[in-house]
């Protein structure tokens, strides 16, 4: 096991009705001028947001409010944010959503003290040094940005999605978390949040570094959760009990608590970051096309990670044959994903019959270096290749 630094300061409040209590906490954190942050107009018909102001009028608490931040969040909604927050002067950024309002807010919280354009930060130009604190309010268990320091943008000039990880700044300060708020989710928001999160896992649990027996259990642990609880929320939207399974699953599979003392491999995610940059689809619909095709094509060269994961989560005997099992747990991760999720698991049934694979390889590889390190290294003709297996 590698030395690490665990800092994880996000009050988690969970359970029923627990949005009502968004303005004690605030006021609990000293912020008396709250910057609102949300999405489309979900959390006004179902009266949340309405809920979250008379909570923060009851404290005589200030507000003002962004609205609009769309799927693939972008760097024009952050800018606008920045100069909203730059006038209002918040003490605190409350992001009401799910990871793109949440990575949104926290691209606002660095470029608000920052004199240049906050995408210096995001293409490696600078580090941010200080951001206004962040609280959430989750409606979407997903990306786990409720309790990581992470955040995803996309640059709608280049298409160029990435994103910056800062464990010690961008964490929030709190995360309410009502698996309530998340029953009215479209069947395909929920599977797809599904994807994500287990492939938050899989990037830690795919890994070389040995002796990290704990955090291995603990990703099998989870997933073999997830995928129990799964089929219950798909067939029965308002079962509470596995809507807060997945709910928390969500945040731990990204708040670093598995993947503490190993190397990690988040190649797939960056290769799935071409797809949506390009053709704007679904991050975890994207996911659950290049995952399966990514430890396809690792099994080849590396397979003993991928048989292990077979024979402890996707229920394959152990035959002696570490390439044949990992093939074998690819394929029935794969079913899953389909005949469960009902979700693509091939560029065609994503939506893109012809994707421009050589477009979006080029410009991974511009970003991330000629070889892409992880679990297996990767230069441009092995990612070509992945990219071909999901078509």
């Amino acid at each position: 096991m590698n030395n690490f630094v665990f800092h994880c300061p996000t009050e988690f409040v969970f359970g029923k009705q627990t949005e009502n209590q968004i303005g004690e906490l605030c006021n609990k954190h000293k912020a008396r001028r709250i910057m609102i942050v949300y999405g489309g107009g979900s959390i006004i018909k179902t009266g949340l947001l309405k809920r979250v102001k008379d909570s923060l009028d009851n404290e005589d608490i200030e507000t003002c409010e962004l609205s609009g931040i769309q799927p693939n969040p972008i760097d024009t909604k952050v800018r606008e944010g920045i100069v909203l927050a730059r006038s209002f002067k918040p003490d605190l950024l409350l992001a009401i959503g799910g990871g793109s309002v949440i990575d949104t807010t926290k691209a606002i919280a660095v470029g608000y003290y920052y004199g240049g354009d906050f995408w210096d930060f995001y293409a490696g130009i600078t580090k941010p040094e200080k951001a206004l604190p962040v609280g959430v309010i989750l409606t979407i268990p997903a990306a786990g940005s409720e309790s990581s320091g992470n955040s995803v943008i996309t640059n709608t000039t280049t298409h160029v999605k990435v994103g910056i990880r800062q464990p010690m700044l961008l964490r929030p300060v709190f995360a309410i978390m009502n698996p309530e708020l998340t029953m009215t989710l479209p069947e395909w928001q929920t599977a797809s949040g599904i994807s994500d999160m287990m492939a938050h896992i899989f990037e830690r649990y795919l890994s070389n570094t040995p002796d990290v027996e704990i955090g291995d259990r603990l990703a099998e642990g989870m997933l073999l959760a997830i995928m129990e609880v799964a089929p219950r929320v798909i067939k029965n939207p308002n079962d509470y009990e596995a809507r807060a399974n997945i709910m928390w699953c969500g945040t731990i599979a990204h708040n670093d608590t598995c993947s503490l003392g190993r190397q990690e491999d988040w190649n797939s995610h960056a290769m799935e970051h071409e797809i949506s940059a390009e053709y704007d689809v679904t991050h975890g619909a994207g996911l659950s096309v290049i995952f399966p095709a990514f430890m396809q094509y690792a099994a080849q060269s590396n397979p003993n990670k991928i048989a292990q994961l077979a024979h402890r989560v996707l229920g394959v005997a152990d035959t002696g044959d570490a390439k044949a099992d990992a093939l074998e747990g690819v394929k029935k991760l794969k079913n899953w994903y389909h005949d469960v999720l009902h979700l693509p698991v091939s560029f065609k049934e994503l939506g893109i019959p012809n994707p421009d694979i050589e477009l979006m390889n080029t410009r991974l590889h511009k970003l991330k270096g000629d070889i892409l390190k992880g679990y297996v290294e990767l230069n441009k003709d092995d990612t070509f290749k992945i990219y071909q297996l999901a078509l």
